[in-house]
């Protein structure tokens, strides 16, 4: 995988995410250069948006895992209004992550033309370092990294 950052956002302003015991991880993690979800110690469910408590067996024992980044494009809209001056478009987009049916992410596809956006397209992560966190936004994907 080429960097996993990238030096612009395609947001004029982002807004910070509060972060809490739950949520930090998920939103700091990014600096090692890979997407972390709140993963089930005791069944391997992954948790997102992050929970206390595992959605499958109820189990309290979630701790932040590292996932593959890569995802596939199964909604997306295109917003073209400008709530900062000067905004450019840009994707707003529901991403599946390859690991686990219904582990969904919403996030910004970047690095492409917001024509250039598919449902079904697949993406893989990148991060956007601002705030003092790391977002999650998502690329196509390079045919050589294509698998099911």
């Amino acid at each position: 995988m080429s960097s996993s950052f990238l030096v612009e956002d395609p947001l004029i302003e982002r807004l910070t995410p509060e972060l809490d015991a739950l949520s930090t991880p998920f939103w700091t993690l990014g600096a090692l250069g890979a997407l972390h979800i709140g993963r089930c110690v005791s069944c391997g469910y992954y948790n997102h948006p992050p929970t206390a408590w595992c959605a499958r067996c109820l189990s309290r024992d979630i701790a932040p895992a590292p996932v593959s980044g890569q995802g596939i494009v199964l909604s997306f809209t295109v917003n073209h209004q400008q709530w900062v001056p000067g905004q450019a478009p840009f994707v707003l987009a529901v991403v599946g992550l390859r690991e686990q049916d219904g582990l969904r992410l919403t996030t910004n596809i970047v690095g492409c033309t917001p024509q250039e956006v598919a449902i079904g397209m697949r993406v893989e992560v990148r991060f956007i370092h601002r705030n003092d966190v790391y977002y999650p936004v998502f690329v196509p994907a390079p045919a050589r990294n294509l698998k099911s």
